[in-house]
């Protein structure tokens, strides 16, 4: 998110500037900061795992879902960009919605253009490996880009990235290290622009 926002935020980057032209963008940069503090990798100082309480949020168990959640249904959502860490995969790699019970074939040819865009931008983002979509219906609606995928018809993904490092592109020295999370954070406005005239 980092890279993301430095970009976005660029007064010289003729693409940040054209973005930020299309759009009003909300961010989150870290959704979990009292469970990031601690040392958790999932879960919030009441033991939620946040990407689990976005069907029900609560103030009192997951208050950070419930403020964003509310956020989103006040302004209205085309797109959704939720940012993980994947602990097993050495991969980048992005899910898609499409398990969702309205999923549409325009949702789908948007999530495929923009995993492309970002292979382009990125050779450290790939598209050969991931987790295998969800059949229609079948998706877990308590995850963030599932919700807002189904709540708003919009385009919803999560982006994972390695905690170690990418089989395909290794730095042994570094791994997978803070400095190319931001790279690929910058890269994504680049699949992002191929995109936002698709969005609504």
């Amino acid at each position: 998110m980092e890279g993301f926002l430095e970009r976005l935020l660029d007064a010289d980057d003729p693409l940040a500037r054209h973005l930020r032209r299309q759009a009003v963008f909300h961010l989150v940069p870290n959704m979990n900061p009292d469970g990031s503090r601690r040392g958790h990798l999932r879960t919030n100082a009441a033991g939620a795992n946040l990407n689990r309480e976005w069907l029900e949020p609560s103030l009192a168990r997951s208050p950070e879902v419930f403020l964003v959640r509310s956020r989103m249904q006040a302004t209205g959502v085309d797109y959704c960009f939720d940012v993980h860490g994947d602990e097993v995969m050495p991969y980048n790699f992005i899910i898609s919605s499409q398990g969702v019970p309205s999923f549409a074939p325009r949702l789908g040819e948007l999530t495929d253009r923009y995993r492309r865009a970002l292979m382009q931008a990125s050779p450290d983002f790939q598209i050969a490996h991931g987790y295998p979509d969800m059949a229609p219906g079948q998706a877990n609606m308590t995850m963030c880009s599932n919700w807002v995928a189904e709540s708003f018809g919009c385009l919803a993904m999560t982006l994972e990235m390695p905690f170690k490092d990418t089989a395909d592109t290794p730095r042994p020295d570094e791994g997978w290290s803070p400095a190319r999370s931001r790279r690929l954070g910058a890269a994504n406005l680049d699949a992002l622009a191929a995109v936002i005239d698709r969005l609504r």
